[in-house]
């Protein structure tokens, strides 16, 4: 299982310098590619589902709107860590954060910011935006001051 999942603890400042990227993309016209249904939903309680978690915190928002504007209020504490992936080995890698909403609902967030094109048109690919369904721990959180 610990191989199976490529994962590593990158700097502060690789994840400070990555939110910065992140941000800036997203102020400058990068398009959101937020995965509605995935295959790994059929087998999951429809309450972890990107779909559903979504709907729940945002009903009445346009949902690429509302994960922009949560997009830019991510910050070093809420990273956990950066992930292969493994279905694309070829794609850059993928970060994980979470957040807290509604003081006791753990949002489980994995993304991957792509340059595509001559142009350097920016795509960010919001693989997981859903309620996790495990609570989050401290330790989870490498650079969460408490």
């Amino acid at each position: 299982m610990i191989d199976e999942i490529k994962a590593r603890i990158e700097s502060e400042l690789e994840v400070k310098t990555y939110i910065q990227k992140l941000k800036f993309a997203l102020n400058n016209g990068a398009r959101i590619d937020f995965q509605v249904k995935r295959l790994v939903d059929e087998n999951r309680s429809q309450k972890y589902t990107n779909q559903y978690t979504v709907n729940t915190l945002f009903p009445d928002k346009n949902p690429a709107d509302a994960l922009k504007k949560e997009l830019l209020t991510l910050s070093v504490e809420d990273y956990m860590r950066t992930v292969k992936d493994l279905r694309f080995p070829k794609r850059s890698e993928m970060r994980e954060f979470g957040k807290v909403y509604n003081g006791k609902d753990d949002v489980y967030i994995k993304i991957r910011v792509e340059l595509l094109g001559v142009y350097g048109n920016t795509t960010i690919f919001i693989m997981s935006f859903h309620f996790a369904e495990r609570a989050f721990s401290p330790e989870l959180f490498p650079y969460r001051k408490n």
